[in-house]
């Protein structure tokens, strides 16, 4: 058994085994007591939701994000946000808030939020876009007028 270096075993007349169960009594606390902390203190290991928005609310410009996971591997996904110059020829021109101008692929498998599809898209909308890097949108947000 997994407790048996945490008990002391005194062996009586024939098969009969006397267990004192201190040691093993002081584990299970400790472990009952471990799983308490992390379950109360769980939100206070993540970040601070002013810490989030301070990277990627209404100021952010943009971003390249990289994560991973076992599943997915690692990816890496770029962010812009600005105002929409033109559109057509399958990809929109955007204008960032510090001015830098981009040319997005866009595709039929894009989802657009906000407006519905593609064809609703128009200069002087701001929008959000998300795409992995190099590659065409995966999401545009239509956040709203320029």
């Amino acid at each position: 058994m997994f407790y048996g270096p945490f008990t002391r075993i005194r062996r009586r007349r024939g098969d009969h085994v006397a267990m004192t169960r201190r040691r093993f009594l002081f584990l299970a606390g400790a472990l009952i007591a471990l799983n308490t902390f992390f379950w109360l203190a769980q939100g206070g290991f993540a970040l601070p939701g002013a810490l989030i928005d301070r990277f990627f609310g209404p100021k952010l410009i943009r971003a390249e994000v990289v994560f991973g996971g076992p599943r997915v591997g690692i990816q890496d996904v770029r962010i812009d946000r600005g105002v929409i110059r033109s559109v057509g020829g399958g990809s929109i021109v955007i204008r960032e808030r510090d001015g830098t101008v981009v040319t997005i692929a866009v595709t039929p498998a894009t989802r657009i939020l906000g407006v519905g599809a593609a064809s609703q898209l128009r200069p002087r909308m701001r929008v959000l876009v998300v795409r992995p890097v190099n590659m065409p949108a995966q999401q545009i947000q239509v956040e709203g007028p320029g």
